[in-house]
């Protein structure tokens, strides 16, 4: 996947997002899985958003990365180079974050466009995009990720507050619905969505008795200034990691939390 296809470039820039299947394997999901269910970090660090309907979800977000695992997914390859094509240039990491959507009681995110957080960042240009990567199973039953299809074209909606979420002023959303494709976005652990920074998203309440945890890994390009804020970093380069080290350092960080 380090080489995109001309037809996958133009099918991000036609509808905002690319899912790309099995872009990391069994082991590397499974390795991901029990490092974080077991992170102590996580435990503790996670914050709750309350969305319209009083329900609460969870996440967990940092602007840093380490000797782990999820510093590894951000690093890799596979992830950064589709980046660089799909933004046209070096990109840096700007956050990644653990979304934590328990079984039976896991809320909703609304719609929003991240561009709609980030522009109150003094991002200058909407050169930023994210890549989620399904650790669970992800189904419209346990409230897996909806994009309107191709919203990304529609620039940057006014946002306010959507519960204690950031959300997108609903009657331009609905007005979208009326013409553009909604799309339930069903992955397989592994799989990846790539998707642009106006495209609109959001995600349903988890009613089932099954998890819905994935990781999002974010980036701006390099060309594009951004005032630095906690968990979102001012521009520094990114290293590159080897697809292996995904595998190597979750091995070693599983081994240390094993004891």
């Amino acid at each position: 996947m380090s080489e995109m296809t001309t037809e996958e470039i133009q099918q991000f820039n036609r509808d905002g997002y690319l899912m790309v299947n099995d872009l990391f394997d069994t082991e590397e999901m499974d390795l991901l899985l029990s490092v974080a269910r077991r992170d102590k970090q996580i435990e503790q660090q996670a914050h709750e958003r309350q969305d319209l309907s009083s329900g609460r979800t969870k996440l967990w977000i940092t602007g840093s990365l380490d000797e782990d695992i999820y510093s590894a997914f951000v690093r890799s390859p596979r992830i950064v180079e589709p980046m660089e094509q799909m933004l046209g240039g070096e990109v840096y990491h700007y956050h990644h974050k653990m979304m934590l959507k328990e079984p039976f009681v896991g809320g909703a995110w609304e719609w929003h466009q991240d561009y709609g957080y980030w522009y109150s960042n003094a991002c200058l240009f909407p050169y930023m995009a994210s890549c989620l990567i399904a650790i669970d199973r992800a189904t419209p039953e346990n409230g897996c990720l909806q994009v309107i299809k191709g919203s990304h074209h529609m620039g940057r909606i006014d946002h306010g507050k959507a519960g204690e979420q950031t959300g997108a002023e609903l009657e331009r959303v609905n007005e979208a619905l009326k013409y553009l494709e909604l799309v339930h976005c069903a992955m397989e652990p592994g799989t990846a969505l790539f998707f642009h920074c106006n495209l609109l998203h959001r995600s349903d309440a988890n009613r089932s008795p099954n998890p819905r945890w994935s990781l999002i890994c974010s980036y701006n390009a390099a060309r594009n200034p951004c005032r630095e804020k906690l968990n979102h970093p001012s521009y520094e380069p990114l290293e590159k990691w080897p697809d292996e080290r995904i595998k190597e350092i979750g091995r070693r960080q599983l081994e240390m939390m094993a004891g």
